[in-house]
């Protein structure tokens, strides 16, 4: 009768052995996945954030340039503003083809080819 408790304490030590490491290896998967995810946006926020700067002084260039041609400085300021405006409307009809997709698409991309490289 020992035998059978003592091989049923081993099987249930092993069963809770197998399930805290099944747990730590999915909490360890996660981390992974999270972490692949997080520093790939940060690394394309961080190109559009001095893309961002790059158009912003270039604007002002453009909008000084145009206001020098047309006689007033703030003619030119007038102009680009217009174009934003334009620029806006056009993204806000197109925002889910152009933006919401792309980005949907490169986050469950990098989350399974996180999960594809943990199955090697």
């Amino acid at each position: 009768m020992e035998t059978t408790t003592a091989a049923v304490e081993l099987l249930f030590e092993r069963t809770e052995d197998y399930t805290k490491t099944t747990f730590e290896l999915a909490k360890l998967k996660a981390l992974s996945t999270t972490t692949d995810i997080v520093t790939s946006v940060t690394s394309r926020i961080s190109v559009i954030i001095m893309a961002s700067l790059f158009v912003l002084v270039f604007n002002v260039g453009v909008a000084l340039l145009l206001g020098d041609l047309l006689g007033k400085s703030y003619y030119g300021f007038f102009i680009v503003a217009a174009f934003y405006l334009l620029a806006t409307l056009i993204a806000h009809f197109f925002l889910h083809q152009w933006i919401k997709k792309p980005v949907s698409t490169l986050i469950i991309t990098q989350a399974l080819q996180s999960e594809m490289s943990w199955k090697k």
